[in-house]
């Protein structure tokens, strides 16, 4: 991401959770197949090509006792600095925001 609109480069759940998984020498394989997840699911959130859900984060919450609520925020904000980045969107919010300051 070239636009670092918030001062530092957002971050991704997976990247919590592969610190995490790590940090406890950890399999993907073995943790994959504890969650009841494809290896490939796992992998594309720890490499941040896939978004943590609700349902992924309570999957680690079981295993691994990280609290999904601190996950779904962690991908809100992330998600969010996201869009806010994206040039296209951020002039479309600023018509919408002109349009209902007419009403």
């Amino acid at each position: 991401m070239n636009n670092i609109k918030f001062g530092y480069k957002p971050t991704h759940p997976g990247e919590v959770l592969k610190d995490e998984i790590e940090y406890r020498k950890l399999s993907q394989s073995k943790l994959s197949k504890q969650m009841g997840i494809s290896y490939k699911t796992l992998n594309d959130i720890l490499n941040e090509r896939r978004p943590v859900t609700v349902e992924t984060a309570m999957m680690f919450e079981a295993a691994l006792g990280v609290p999904a609520y601190s996950l779904i925020n962690i991908q809100t904000k992330y998600n969010m600095q996201v869009v806010s980045s994206n040039k296209s969107f951020v002039a479309r919010l600023a018509e919408i925001r002109k349009a209902a300051a007419m009403l």
